[in-house]
């Protein structure tokens, strides 16, 4: 006879103000298994996995959601219905029973607690661990997570640590008391391929040591392959699909889940070889970017230490091409960018159209017309304060004071349109406000920016990190389009080897702030000479 699951979903419901978010979707976890539960934002995932543990605010819920891991002195598997526990009952439950990670560490970690000093809160509050012997168990469980010098570490503020140490201690304090569930919303978004690898090969190990079954949130499909047992695949608060993984991978049934699958970046761009007779858009030749850090002890009162974070970089940049930049967090690529851009002072030569970056901002004004850049984020890099008008607009304000308001306003619309958003699909769209859009619909408001002032040369610093697969596809067939058209060049900053593929004439592979490699995009993937290159190309295989 088969053992009975540890979670049974049945009829869920979620809701907010009348409008359903999930509308009656049934699954199970079974002990020990990993089930995966798959969808673009706003399908509902992360609201099921949330409403779970009654972290959802303002949320009318219904249905059961039966678990069978209660850890109960008198019976040692209680079984609940989550949906119906009072608030006080459910506080009992998270954490010790089930326990959840979210996904931006950076946010969920208390920023004013060492992460030590968090992982013991949990230790006390649930298990009654004197502070002294929970701080111990704190260490512990940094150290089984992988973090180097786990004691050290464990005095260490949120901010003091990278993004893949902040997503390490977040699992040490879910697994803090052993739970029988884990709830993982993205965990690996954030994270470059290596740390994501990493990652998924940890939260594998202590699933399998501690005998604990996961319920995976996310919209990776390489990462799904790579980790879960089964697969749910939900739409609009609908689970459409769902089995065991190489089932669905190998033969998807409903069109939602053959459209995830269909949703891989593709090449789509206009082989361009560089010209001699052309002066190059960028050009660097021993580029060096260093950041003043302060000296322990005595020392440190008379100077400054020095951290170097670019290593005499060298690369060109022709018109109408891509120059794909890859590597780890911390690897100095983003530093790299912020050098191109200006805004980080650097040694070593770098031109860009025949000029040097210098001290007077009124002799810089034409570069930074020729230079835009399009951010991770488009989130926090709008004004929320600003019109969609008044963003798009901004440069030409700048750059071209002269133009009226009628001229200028005719731009911004014909911008907006480049990229695919007109009044006719969003009604009074200049007039709304960023957070009244999509993520794919600010990051294409953040790339009409960009383009208003007709610059030479994008900078795209992670531009669909944030952003699900369909639409992630969207965005770059539009830089496609657009690099097709206009003839710009693109400096490319990504740790997604699928986004390089699709993208890129040229590779920069960056390691602690030096280029191991470096080549045209086939030569770099599809003959790396590099043991770093070849463990990036191996992840996305």
């Amino acid at each position: 006879m088969n053992a009975p699951n540890l979670l049974d979903v049945q009829g869920l419901r979620v809701s907010f103000a009348g409008k359903e978010v999930v509308r009656g979707i049934d699954f199970s976890v079974s002990a020990g298994e990993k089930l995966a539960l798959v969808g673009e934002s706003g399908s509902g995932k992360t609201v099921t996995a949330l409403s779970l543990l009654g972290l959802v605010q303002g949320a009318q819920t219904s249905g059961q959601a039966v678990f069978r891991g209660v850890q109960d002195n008198a019976q040692s598997d209680a079984q609940v219905d989550l949906l119906a526990l009072s608030e006080r009952d459910l506080r009992a439950v998270r954490g010790r029973d089930i326990a959840m990670i979210f996904q931006e560490p950076m946010t969920a970690l208390n920023p004013l607690f060492s992460v030590g000093n968090q992982i013991a809160e949990v230790l006390q509050l649930k298990e009654g661990m004197s502070p002294a012997k929970a701080h111990q168990a704190a260490v512990a469980l940094l150290a089984d997570t992988g973090i180097p010098e786990p004691e050290r570490r464990s005095h260490s503020f949120p901010h003091q640590l990278s993004g893949g140490q902040r997503q390490r201690a977040m699992i040490a304090m879910a697994l803090a008391c052993q739970p029988r569930l884990l709830l993982a919303d993205e965990p690996t978004t954030a994270l470059d391929v290596s740390l994501r690898s990493q990652i998924l090969d940890l939260l594998s190990v202590l699933q399998k040591k501690n005998g604990m079954a996961v319920l995976l949130i996310t919209h990776d499909l390489n990462l799904v392959r790579r980790f879960a047992d089964r697969i749910a695949v939900m739409e609009n608060g609908l689970i459409v699909e769902q089995g065991p993984v190489a089932e669905v991978f190998a033969n998807p049934q409903h069109p939602y889940t053959r459209k995830l699958m269909d949703s891989r970046p593709v090449r789509d761009v206009n082989e361009v070889f560089s010209s001699v007779a052309c002066a190059p858009v960028v050009k660097s030749q021993g580029l060096r970017v260093s950041y003043s850090v302060p000296i322990a002890g005595f020392r440190g009162w008379f100077k400054k230490g020095e951290f170097v974070a670019v290593k005499s970089a060298s690369f060109t940049l022709s018109k109408g091409r891509t120059l794909g930049v890859i590597g780890e967090s911390g690897s100095g690529k983003s530093t790299l960018a912020l050098a191109v851009l200006g805004l980080h002072p650097s040694q070593g030569e770098l031109r860009l159209a025949g000029k040097a970056w210098s001290h007077d901002a009124a002799s810089n004004k034409a570069i930074r017309r020729a230079v835009q850049v399009v951010f991770q984020d488009p989130f926090s890099s709008l004004s929320p304060r600003m019109t969609i008008e008044e963003i798009v607009g901004e440069g030409l304000r700048v750059h071209q004071p002269e133009l009226k308001v009628d001229q200028r306003y005719q731009r911004v619309v014909k911008a907006l349109a480049d990229v695919g958003m007109t009044e006719s699909q969003f009604p009074g769209l200049l007039q709304r406000y960023p957070h009244e859009f999509s993520g794919g619909q600010r990051q294409r408001v953040a790339i009409a920016r960009a383009l208003m002032v007709e610059p030479d040369m994008l900078v795209l610093d992670e531009p669909t990190s944030a952003l699900d697969v369909t639409v992630q596809k969207q965005v770059l067939e539009l830089l496609q389009r657009l690099q097709r058209e206009r003839g710009l060049s693109y400096l490319l900053i990504t740790h997604d080897v699928d986004v390089i593929r699709a993208m890129a004439h040229d590779v920069l592979v960056m390691q602690s702030g030096e280029v191991l490699e470096s080549g045209t995009v086939d030569q770099v993937l599809l003959s790396p000479q590099h043991p770093y290159t070849r463990l990036l190309v191996s992840q996305t295989s």
